[in-house]
């Protein structure tokens, strides 16, 4: 049974089909993402996390590309997909270590500010950056626009309602 045929059953639901379909093209995939992640690890796991996505979406395929075509570019995007979710989860971290470091300086010197940065970290950067330089560092909505190469506007917009977030939490941590 030639590919075509093995993809017209594979799509009215032969699962035999599927399988053969799959089986096929499985060490194409794999040495495909072996050069591509060069770890033999994150290849096998990207591989059947294609092979899921190829039977949850079987039925999309249409025949434009070839099937293995089609199936590069499902495993392709998952590894892109992987590779931000790793990059944001380092930031993350990143980000959570520097707050940790703050918040150890701050108690040395006995500032009184840690639960303001807190809560400060929970908030978009967009809307936190605005709030510190205006508050912590007295700029004007002006030069806080220009700097961040937003309206003055959208400058007063986004402090205002990010104080009234920073309140609300904090009368929420308050009443604990």
């Amino acid at each position: 049974m030639d590919e075509k045929d093995l993809i017209r059953k594979a799509k009215k639901g032969d699962t035999l089909a599927l399988s053969k379909l799959l089986q096929q093209n499985y060490s194409f995939l794999v040495k495909y993402l072996m050069k591509v992640t060069l770890h033999p690890q994150i290849a096998e796991d990207l591989t059947q996390e294609t092979m899921i996505k190829c039977i949850e979406k079987i039925q999309l395929y249409n025949g434009e590309s070839k099937f293995s075509s089609w199936l590069i570019t499902i495993a392709t995007n998952l590894f892109i997909d992987q590779q931000r979710r790793k990059k944001r989860e380092k930031n993350w971290l990143e980000q959570e270590q520097a707050l940790r470091k703050m918040k150890w300086n701050a108690a040395i010197m006995n500032e009184e500010w840690t639960d303001v940065l807190d809560v400060l970290a929970q908030i978009n950067e967009e809307i936190r950056m605005p709030i510190v330089l205006k508050h912590y560092y007295g700029y004007s909505y002006e030069e806080i626009g220009k700097m961040m190469g937003i309206a003055e506007g959208t400058v007063k917009s986004r402090v205002s309602n990010g104080l009234k977030s920073v309140r609300k939490e904090l009368a929420e941590l308050e009443g604990v």
